[in-house]
């Protein structure tokens, strides 16, 4: 199963053809390796790396885990076209307008991922994979907007998502001399599965503040 995924975001990918080249570094008895990168105009645009571990049982004993519940909506998200994101701050309640995160507070988002490639259903993956890019926004989403671009992700998975709803909370943030790191904890209805990392830089010139309209999301 694939045990963890790391982005570097090198230059923006432009509404152009791509190409994606793949490997395996290595295919162990027990560990896999691979890379891939997308490059566009004869630019690496972004790299990746995964990490394959092959399932086992759990050994005997007792590991210290948090206890602390994770927060979920009632209303359940099950379009198969995927849903709105919803959004909590602090202890306020859910709410599908965006525009509610301009806060200080602790954020969580709640998600039914669309799919992403068409006439195909989005694989427990690609979900998981695809909602721990949000963690720039649940971590680095404040009071001015968002004012830091992530440069990189980094999403660990104990298991595959169940079901298609995803839950991504901010667990730690630390911010020095215009850079951030991010921390954030990506669970499901059944409980945690992992946790998204990222490091951003500061980009004060323009902050990036999130809107809602009848019509669905936008960034301004």
């Amino acid at each position: 199963m694939p045990a963890r995924l790391t982005v570097d975001m090198l230059r923006p990918v432009l509404n152009e053809p791509i190409a994606v080249h793949s490997t395996v570094v290595r295919k162990g008895s027990r560990v896999i390796l691979a890379d891939a990168t997308i490059v566009q105009q004869g630019e690496l645009r972004a790299r990746a790396s995964a990490v394959f571990l092959v399932s086992a049982a759990s050994p005997p004993g007792e590991i210290w885990q948090p206890q602390s519940p994770l927060p979920v909506p009632q209303a359940r998200l099950i379009s198969p076209d995927g849903d709105p994101p919803l959004l909590r701050c602090g202890e306020s309640e859910w709410t599908d307008n965006l525009a509610a995160g301009r806060n200080a507070d602790r954020k969580v988002m709640w998600q039914n991922l669309i799919p992403l490639i068409e006439g195909e259903a989005i694989s427990p993956f690609q979900r998981a994979a695809a909602m721990g890019d949000a963690t720039n926004f649940v971590c680095h989403w404040g009071s001015e907007g968002i004012g830091f671009i992530n440069t990189d992700l980094t999403l660990t998975l104990s298991r595959l998502p169940e079901g298609p709803e995803l839950g991504l909370q901010a667990q730690d943030q630390s911010t020095s001399g215009g850079v951030a790191v991010g921390t954030a904890t990506l669970y499901d209805r059944s409980g945690r599965l992992g946790t998204c990392v990222v490091t951003a830089v500061a980009d004060a010139r323009r902050p990036l503040s999130v809107a809602r309209s009848a019509s669905g999301a936008r960034a301004d």
